[in-house]
């Protein structure tokens, strides 16, 4: 696998990007200065990600400061061990409420690093699962080192019909399982890693209409900017090795990828 193939960010730039799925709240740049960053570079919408009660109200709060940012509410299995009773939980429901929250997560298991119990894992998962189909919102799912779990899991408490899998890290085995259930995949910077042909081969057979892209910045900058922090405004060159893979593109890519970003999350 080569590099991907240079596109001018000036290019890039021409056409209207999601990123679906940043941090607003961990980056060391200002939010103000990542989502002027963004738009200078066509991205000029954004889904900043809550990953325990304390970071989901702070992303709700950088929603609240710009237009063209929203954000998520949930309990990353990293941190299901924090939820010691149903308080945590409720606190989290009672964020769902808000205007600029459009989906449950990201939460999931994490098995790799097992940083919480696998059992309180399990548990906590499932709890948002249900929150999500309570309260009608998409569900953002972090499964790492877990499908066989992962897709137990949802289907015991019954995937909902907006569910994207969030960096999706597998190969062409469990794109097709997840698209069996109906749920989005979206890739990150990953997918431009010389090594990561399994996850290219699942980006080609992501169907149409459940293809997204993220940077989950402040993590895994894509080619060609590896080294550098990763930003919001770099999402598009997750578009570019997209396109390439399947044979499309850029502009055809920026316009799914919006398109399915608007169905899963809504306008």
């Amino acid at each position: 696998m080569s590099d991907v193939d240079p596109v001018s960010d000036a290019e890039l730039a021409r056409f209207r990007w999601f990123d679906n799925h940043c941090h607003l709240t961990t980056m060391k740049t200002d939010p103000a200065e990542a989502v002027a960053d963004a738009a200078a570079s066509g991205v000029v919408r954004l889904l900043t990600v809550g990953c325990d009660l304390e970071d989901s109200r702070q992303a709700v709060a950088i929603a609240k400061r710009f237009d063209g940012v929203q954000a998520t509410a949930g309990i990353h299995p990293h941190d299901a061990s924090a939820v010691v009773d149903s308080s945590v939980l409720a606190d989290i429901e009672a964020l769902l409420a808000d205007p600029e929250v459009v989906a449950v997560g990201e939460c999931g298991l994490d098995y790799h690093y097992d940083n919480s119990p696998r059992e309180k894992q399990q548990e906590v998962f499932a709890e948002q699962i249900q929150l999500a189909h309570r309260h009608d919102l998409a569900l953002v799912i972090h499964s790492r080192s877990a499908w066989d779990d992962t897709f137990a899991i949802l289907d015991e408490q019954g995937t909902p019909p907006r569910t994207v899998f969030h960096c999706f890290s597998g190969g062409p085995t469990e794109a097709a399982k997840a698209s069996e259930r109906g749920a989005y995949l979206s890739f990150s910077g990953i997918v431009t890693f010389k090594t990561a042909d399994d996850l290219r081969a699942a980006a080609i057979i992501t169907p149409d209409d459940r293809l997204l892209i993220e940077t989950d910045s402040p993590f895994l900058t894509p080619v060609p900017h590896r080294g550098q922090p990763n930003r919001p405004a770099l999402v598009s060159h997750v578009g570019v090795q997209v396109a390439k893979v399947r044979n499309l593109s850029v502009e055809e890519v920026a316009h799914m990828t919006w398109e399915n970003g608007k169905n899963l999350y809504g306008e």
